[in-house]
This record gives structure tokens, C-alpha cells and sequence, in this order.
């Protein structure tokens, strides 16, 4: 199999779409819900919803068609190449809200890489009934940040109910009072908790749960209030005696000294990671072209093709930036592709999201830096995807541990040799 450069025509027809919603939905938003942190933007996620129901995909992941008529080529499986290319596009409208779109987050992910096909079939169904539904993924702790294996977060089973027992906080949980309080108006979400069952066995002790909203003793304490994505919640949840079924463990119920509930948490990463790096550089896109647009509009004029050395200082900026903006692209494609393919990924995932952070953060600051009061103005909005940018670099597992994964994959090393 190769990796074909040229988009396929629904994701370029999804790109169009998504241009749009982007540019009169979101653009035309990000500065009010900005200042108006933790607001929902009610008609944004309904007409999502609605779009993505009439489009027949869940987590914004379009249903994989094959040709099964002999003689007939299957098509090629996109469903994560398709997601890297909305991501981008809805980050480029805006990042906040982009995370906010419905369609189950690293909940529905989580169930996804970890879950069995019964549970994909209960909890993912969900996210395409009346109401606009989401759903988070609750790992980190106070004591437990990058070294998951810290986890403290305590499940006990009932053996007379049946029921797992869930007593522990998380922190930094990416749309989780959405997820669990707004149900209201939004569908019954849920959030999916890492813990331990055993604390003594670190890693191998870990599992995950799908805790519905609604459930007695599951409470958000906290709302954080942020430098960027501030229309995005980030929460912190504590779980006191809070009981969910037993069936609610995320693959087999089956309780075993095994690592597999720990890679059931990096399976989950290794796909989602490529899409945070997605994310972040439509954020890196929109400063750089707004950066293009306001230069071009003060007469400056990027000569392409001329030798280096007869450029302007600002041309070789703005082109070393285009040059980091679409080698990182490319390292996204690499990433989704595999995944799309069921090839073992782990290394390129987390490739794509150290470089995504590094060059998101770098194109905005660059931005800011050469245009200046305008750049720093919040009369534009470049100050703004300054801000959004930087948490590329620090979500779905930080720069730095990011390239500690990637050390221990090309040297074969195990987390405990290499730290």
C-alpha cells in the first residue's frame, strides 16, 4: 500500500463544507465566547449535530464503505484521515470550539480503541440520537500527571451488587462538565475514568470506566479558567462511592494482573494524537495566513524561488514557516494513514504531536513577533490563536514526554530504563 498525497474527493468535499462553518460559524464567534469563558455556543453545536446526523457519522468519523462486489477494488479505509482534516479545518475557525463539537472526544475514543464490540455498539450509538451528545476521558490527577502509573483513583468490586466502586479526583478533564452536567439540553454523556484495581501493581493494575452523567456520588468541583480555548471546559471531577455496572469496565470484565488496560489507554492516544497535532496546525495555518494577508496588504510581498541569500529577512521567515507548517502536515498524514490501516502507529503518533506542538506554537509566536501592535492587538485575532496554540504542547501528553515515547520506540527501550 502507498500513501497517496492527493485528498480524496469526500475529504475534500467535507474541507468545503467545513470552510464555511468555519468562517461564519466560528471566525465570526471567537472573540465573544472568548470573553465569555465556559458559554456555550448552543447554535454551533446544534447545527453539528444535526450535520453530522444527516452526514450518517458519529465522532465525526464517516462509516467505511467497501466495494464488496467481486471483481471490484475495495476502497481505501480515510476514517482517520477524514477526522485529521476536519480537525484542522474546525481549529482553524477555532480551537475552542472545535473541541467542544459533539461526537463523544476521548470518551468515545477511549471506547473505541479499549472497548468490546458490545460496548462500541451501547455507547457510541448515542452520539447519533436526538440530542447532541459528548463525552470526556478522566486520567490525569494531582499526583499523577505524565506518570500514569501514579494513578490513585481506586475501582472496588461490589462482589454482592456486582458494581465497581470508584472513589478518586481528576483533573484537567477536557469538556467534562459538558460531558456529565449539561444533559439537559445535551444528550447523556459520559466520561471515561482510568483506575486502578490493584495499587500495588502499578501499570498492570489499570483499567477504565465508563461513568455515565447522572451518576450518584460523580460531581464536578472545578472549572478552570485558561490562557487559550476558554470556550472549551476543562474541569476537575471527583467520584465519591460512585457505582457504575459491572459490564461499564472497558473490554474484558475479567480482572487480571496484565498491562493490557494500560495499552488500552496509549491504543487510545496512538489515535488521537495525530488529530490533536491536526488540530493544532489549523490554529499554526490561521496566524500564518493572516500574517501573509496583513504583509501583502502593506505592500510586502513573498518573492518564492528566489535564491535565500537575495530575500528579505521577513520572506525567509514566512517561508520557514510554511516549510515547518506543511513538513508537519505531512507527518500527520503519515500517522492518520497508519492508523486508517491498522499498522502499528505508536512511534508516528507521537512524532506528529511533538512536531505539531513545536511548529503551532512557533508559527503563532512568529506571527505575532513580525507584525508587532498588530500582532499583539486584540483588535485581530492572532493574539488569540497565540494563546490556543500552546496547549498542542501540552494535551494529549506533553512535548516532553512525547519525545520520551519516541526515544523508547527508536532506541527499544521500556518506560523504567528510559525516563
Amino acid at each position: 500500500m502507498t500513501i497517496e498525497f492527493e485528498p480524496p474527493k469526500p475529504i475534500v468535499q467535507t474541507q468545503f463544507v467545513l470552510k464555511t462553518v468555519a468562517e461564519e460559524m466560528m471566525r465570526s464567534k471567537s472573540r465573544y465566547f472568548d470573553e465569555h469563558e465556559h458559554e456555550i455556543p448552543w447554535d454551533y453545536i446544534e447545527f453539528m449535530h444535526t450535520a453530522m446526523k444527516a452526514m450518517g457519522v458519529g465522532s465525526l468519523a464517516p462509516k467505511e464503505k467497501h466495494d464488496g462486489e467481486e471483481g471490484k477494488e475495495k476502497r481505501p479505509p480515510i476514517a482517520y484521515q477524514m477526522l485529521a482534516t476536519q480537525m484542522e479545518m474546525l481549529s482553524w475557525g477555532d480551537a475552542g470550539m472545535y473541541l467542544i463539537t459533539p461526537g463523544g472526544g476521548l470518551g468515545a475514543a477511549a471506547v473505541q480503541a479499549a472497548g468490546t464490540p458490545e460496548q462500541k455498539a451501547k455507547f457510541l450509538a448515542r452520539f447519533m440520537e436526538e440530542k447532541p451528545t459528548m463525552g470526556a476521558m478522566c486520567m490525569t490527577e494531582a499526583g499523577a500527571g505524565s506518570d500514569t502509573s501514579s494513578i490513585r483513583t481506586r475501582a472496588v468490586l461490589d462482589e454482592k451488587t456486582k458494581e465497581w466502586i470508584l472513589n478518586g479526583e481528576k483533573i484537567f478533564v477536557t469538556t467534562g462538565d459538558k460531558s456529565l452536567t449539561e444533559y439537559e439540553k445535551l444528550g447523556k454523556g459520559f466520561v471515561v475514568v482510568w483506575a486502578t484495581i490493584d495499587p500495588t501493581a502499578g501499570r498492570a493494575g489499570m483499567r477504565s470506566f465508563v461513568v455515565e452523567a447522572g451518576t450518584p456520588g460523580v460531581k464536578v468541583t472545578k472549572l478552570e479558567h485558561k490562557l487559550g480555548i476558554r470556550v472549551s471546559d476543562t474541569a476537575s471531577i471527583s467520584l465519591v462511592d460512585a457505582r457504575v455496572p459491572f459490564d461499564h469496565i472497558l473490554g474484558s470484565p475479567t480482572v487480571e494482573k496484565t498491562t493490557k488496560g494500560f495499552k488500552g489507554a496509549m491504543a487510545t492516544f496512538d489515535a488521537t494524537r495525530p488529530l490533536v497535532a491536526a488540530a493544532g496546525l489549523g490554529v499554526a495555518r490561521a496566524a500564518l495566513e493572516f500574517l501573509k494577508e496583513k504583509l501583502a496588504e502593506n505592500g510586502v510581498q513573498i518573492r518564492y524561488g528566489l535564491p535565500r541569500q537575495k530575500l528579505t529577512n521577513i520572506e525567509r521567515e514566512v517561508i520557514d514557516c510554511e516549510i515547518m507548517l506543511k513538513s508537519a502536515w505531512l507527518m500527520v498524514l503519515k500517522a492518520v494513514w497508519m492508523a486508517d490501516n491498522k499498522k502499528p502507529n505508536a512511534l508516528e503518533s507521537s512524532m506528529s504531536k511533538v512536531k505539531a506542538g513545536d511548529v503551532g506554537t512557533k508559527i503563532a509566536q512568529k506571527a505575532v513577533e513580525i507584525l508587532g501592535p498588530l500582532g499583539y492587538s486584540r483588535e485581530f485575532l492572532l493574539e488569540k490563536w497565540f494563546r490556543d496554540a500552546k496547549i498542542t504542547d501540552i494535551y494529549e501528553g506533553t512535548g516532553q514526554i512525547n519525545r520520551l515515547v519516541v526515544a523508547r520506540q527508536i532506541l527499544g527501550y521500556s518506560g523504567a530504563e528510559l525516563r
